[in-house]
Order: C-alpha cells, then structure tokens, then sequence
C-alpha cells in the first residue's frame, strides 16, 4: 500500500497527485466516496487531477473527455481506453492505494518504467 494523504487532507471535490510512475490521482467525491486512477489521460498527456470532478466523473482539462471513476471506462470522447483503477484503502484517518497490476494504458508518446 502507497500512502496518499491524511483524509482531512482531501475535502470532498478535490483531488490529490501522487507522483509515483505512472502518476495515480486521488479523488473524494462530494458524497464522500474517495477513487484512485492513473492520472493521465488515455487520449492525451493532461494530469487529470487538474480535471473537474462531477459526482464520480472525472473530464480531462485538455479536451473534456470524461471517465467514470468507479471503472476507469470513458463516458466520452476523445478518449477512447479505459483509465486504471486502483483500490483505496483508509486507515485511521489515512488513504492508502493499492496500486493495480494490471499494465497502465498511457496515451501515445507517453511511457512509464513500469509499463
């Protein structure tokens, strides 16, 4: 498990980057459910923790595509892959992520050590 950040740390509507490779975003929705994906677009490079939140949607500040947080799955374009999830985990007042071992999918030209 990745610590993230204290949970008062992560009011509801923000998120919080971690920046491991590839880098995961945290976010705490405003009915205070907290999601972690990779924080990349799989369109195109854009960090989407600068994205705005709308109930468990994430949409990319680079050219609005929109995810699903609960599944990583694109809910429109111009993305077209699915975002990776990873599981939270809180602890006496801590998120924690468990990172997925399933292979990220970055967006062309972008490369991580882990991928």
């Amino acid at each position: 498990m990745i610590p993230a950040c204290p949970l008062a740390a992560l009011p509801p509507g923000e998120a919080h980057r971690l920046d491991v490779d590839p880098p995961i975003a945290v976010f705490h929705t405003e009915d205070g459910e907290i999601y972690a994906v990779d924080d990349t677009c799989t369109h195109q490079d854009a960090s989407l923790s600068d994205g705005w939140l709308e109930g468990c949607e994430i949409e990319c500040p680079l050219h609005a595509s929109s995810f699903d947080l609960r599944t990583g799955r694109p809910s429109s374009p111009p993305a077209k892959k699915p975002l990776r999830t990873h599981r939270v985990v809180v602890e006496d007042g801590t998120v924690y992520i468990v990172p997925s071992e399933e292979p990220p999918n970055l967006p062309p030209g972008v490369r991580a050590s882990t991928a």
